[in-house]
Parts: C-alpha cells; sequence; structure tokens
C-alpha cells in the first residue's frame, strides 16, 4: 500500500526586495499532526525567503521518513530545483552566459537537503515532489502561509499553530486539481528577439545598457560580474529580483 504523503506549503514575502523579509510553513503529517514555522530576516528577498521557506520544511522533517508534497506559488523555487539547478552545478554555479547564479549559496543548500533525505530513507519513503499553487487564488494553505510570511516580514507578532489537524482552523487538505507548472515559453537565442533592456552588475553597481555590445565591454573580464538580455519590463523587474536589487537602484548608461 502506498505511503500517504506528508503535506507541505510554503511561501516568502519581502518588504522592499531588498529589505526585511519573512516565511511561512505549514506541515501536515499522516498521523493527522499540524505544525506552523515563520521566521524573519532583516534584510533579504523574495527570492531568498521562499526558498528559506522550502529548506526549514525539509530540515523539520530530517528525522520524518514518507513522500514529501511541497506546495509553492514560487515557479521560480520549482524551476529552479528541478531544472536549472543541475546545470548549474556541473558549469560550476555559473550561468549559461558564463555569470554568477543568484543565490547559489541557497540552491545548494536545497540541493543537500534533498541528497541528505534520499541518503536517510529508502526511496519510496524520500520522495519529495513539488507542486505549484496560484498565489492568491484562495487555495487555503497558501493563503495561510503567505499571512504567516507577510506577518513575518513586518515585525508582526504572528500566533504559529501546533497540534492535532481536528483543531486547525484551516481547511488546509483543500488543494486544487491542476498543480502544474503554467506552460513556459520556448527560450529564444540571444539576439533573437528585440530587446527591452541589456543590465550588467559589477559589484553592487548595476547599470542598463543601450546595446547589447556595451553591456559585454562592462563585465568582460571582471570576476564575478553579471549580465544579462531583457525582453519586457516584467523579465527585467524578475531579474532585478533575482540580483537582489531595485529598479531605483540601476543607472541607465547610453
Amino acid at each position: 500500500m502506498e505511503n500517504p504523503p506528508i503535506l507541505v506549503f510554503t511561501d516568502g514575502a519581502c518588504s522592499g526586495n531588498p529589505g526585511p523579509g519573512g516565511w511561512g510553513v505549514i506541515i501536515v503529517t499522516p498521523d493527522g499532526q499540524v505544525t506552523e514555522l515563520g521566521g524573519h530576516e532583516s534584510e533579504t528577498t523574495n527570492n531568498r525567503m521562499e526558498m528559506t521557506a522550502v529548506g526549514k520544511a525539509l530540515r523539520h522533517l530530517e528525522q520524518t521518513p514518507g513522500p514529501v508534497h511541497i506546495h509553492t506559488d514560487s515557479t521560480y523555487v520549482i524551476q529552479g530545483i528541478t531544472r536549472w539547478a543541475f546545470g548549474w552545478s556541473r558549469r560550476g554555479w555559473k550561468t549559461a552566459e558564463g555569470g554568477e547564479v543568484a543565490n547559489a549559496a541557497y540552491w545548494k543548500r536545497l540541493m543537500a537537503l534533498l541528497a541528505q533525505r534520499k541518503q536517510a530513507f529508502p526511496a519510496e519513503s524520500s520522495t519529495v515532489e513539488w507542486r505549484y499553487v496560484r498565489g492568491h487564488a484562495g487555495v487555503p494553505g497558501n493563503e495561510r502561509v503567505d499571512v504567516i510570511a507577510v506577518g513575518f516580514s513586518k515585525g508582526r507578532h504572528v500566533q504559529l499553530y501546533v497540534g492535532p489537524l481536528q483543531g486547525y482552523g484551516v481547511n488546509v487538505l483543500e488543494v486544487p486539481e491542476d498543480m502544474s507548472l503554467p506552460e513556459e515559453k520556448p527560450r529564444q537565442r540571444e539576439g533573437s528577439s528585440k530587446a527591452y533592456s541589456y543590465l550588467s552588475q559589477v559589484g553592487r553597481s548595476v547599470k542598463r545598457h543601450a546595446t547589447w555590445a556595451a553591456c559585454e565591454r562592462r563585465v568582460k573580464g571582471v570576476p564575478g560580474a553579471r549580465f544579462k538580455k531583457t525582453r519586457s519590463e516584467q523579465d527585467e523587474a524578475q531579474v532585478l529580483q533575482d540580483w537582489g536589487v531595485t529598479a531605483q537602484d540601476v543607472q541607465s548608461e547610453d
């Protein structure tokens, strides 16, 4: 008979991005016990808090065998841990363009926790499955971890529940039927579509360039420098978020 899974919800939040952050976790074990976890960091980013929440859940379950279903609204976390991280690791934690991988220490920590779980338990008791839930779409478990994470990010006191499922005020077992990732648009090769911007980061300085050549000139031969072509305002915002900076920190260079 197949072992029932341990149900996990995770979320992260950040006020300012970068800025004060918080993370939240719900863990429901097959014996009907619920554990909420949460925490605060004074200076962080949203993506780091998303990854921290997952790491805290896995750390809490280090001595608990059984398949784990992790529910998160972060496509960044799911794609990173199931797709991108393996390539980054093979390349010595460099991107395909040769830049430094954002949040490498966090990815390494998650990969180590997953590897430890595989070593600690038989295959059927170490499986971790990743379930995407759309944020702010009324999924009770996701809504609750959002409240925890946001509360901690703002320095509020959050009462965390530990106790039986029957006394828990959240219908945490209610999950969507479809928890697959949104369809990812195929990646285009560099230069194959019009750019919205070219970004470079040297140290803590981020600049926006008019041309790819200017962007490359700035980072060429500079240890730890990063560069990226973006194709939309949203794409640029995501890159800046991954780099831990805000649009106000970017200097435009013609």
